[in-house]
């Protein structure tokens, strides 16, 4: 028996890196996976890979998180699909460029709220009547490590990240009662942002790669998603309001964040 046998879980975002490794994850532990994905090829290959490849089930919602009609929808899709939700994973982002506090205007911050927070209060909100009727409920956002030692040039993205670990934590004091348990992760894994980072600054993703104590970037499936399972499972029946560094020890380590852009 997988330790999700019978679970529903909406994965956003689920069409590549760290969404598409809890994703997988999931459905190795036999939930049924709706993925909740923008792109339609990358949401398509996904749905794919869980019923070809791992024997699973899964169904791709193609899923514009900017939208809030579409993220109603999705946990809506789900409910009269296969009768409720159990586990929402709220991975999916949209954010701008890197750049300078300075250099940033209303419509990057604009852009990270509503792909960051707005989103995520969203799903939260439509996934909590069905949580809270069958008192059992697990939900896990996705935030970084960016916001959390306030790294340069991201400001929009670390204000963002910071405001959906506050919804988090409101939520799981809130909704204790229920049972619906509600944590963060802050991931360190070979997605493909950070390979697009890596690319534009060697230099500087050698360093943080120097601070890390493990010495490599995560998996996505096998790193962050078994994190991401045990967030789901009975085993975390004590466990809300919490974040999760799954980094490798960076966020103890310490920092050397210097990306090159342009001011």
């Amino acid at each position: 028996m997988g330790r999700l046998d019978g679970r529903i879980a909406i994965v956003t975002g689920a069409g590549q890196g760290i969404g598409r490794g809890v994703a997988r994850r999931y459905a190795r532990e036999g939930a049924t996976v709706v993925v909740a994905e923008i792109n339609p090829e990358t949401g398509a290959a996904v749905a794919d890979e869980i019923t070809g490849e791992l024997g699973g089930r899964a169904v791709f919602v193609p899923t514009d998180v900017l939208e809030r009609e579409q993220v109603e929808a999705v946990v809506a899709r789900t409910v009269t699909d296969f009768g409720t939700v159990h586990v929402l994973v709220n991975n999916a982002y949209v954010a701008g460029p890197f750049g300078p506090f300075e250099s940033k205007d209303d419509g990057d911050l604009e852009l990270s709220f509503r792909g960051g927070p707005q989103h995520t209060w969203w799903a939260m909100r439509a996934a909590f009547p069905h949580m809270r009727d069958q008192h059992w409920g697990r939900i896990v956002n996705f935030v970084s490590l960016n916001g959390v030692n306030a790294h340069k040039y991201s400001a929009d993205y670390n204000a963002a990240k910071e405001a959906i670990r506050a919804l988090t934590r409101t939520a799981a004091v809130e909704w204790g009662v229920h049972n619906i348990l509600v944590n963060c992760i802050a991931p360190g894994a070979a997605t493909p942002s950070y390979l697009a980072f890596k690319e534009s600054s060697p230099e500087n993703a050698r360093a943080l790669l120097g601070l890390n104590p493990l010495g490599r970037m995560g998996d996505p499936e096998h790193d962050i998603g078994g994190v991401a399972l045990f967030l789901a499972t009975d085993d975390a029946d004590y466990v809300t309001g919490n974040t999760l560094f799954v980094g490798g020890g960076t966020h103890v380590n310490g920092v050397a964040w210097n990306p090159s852009v342009r001011g």
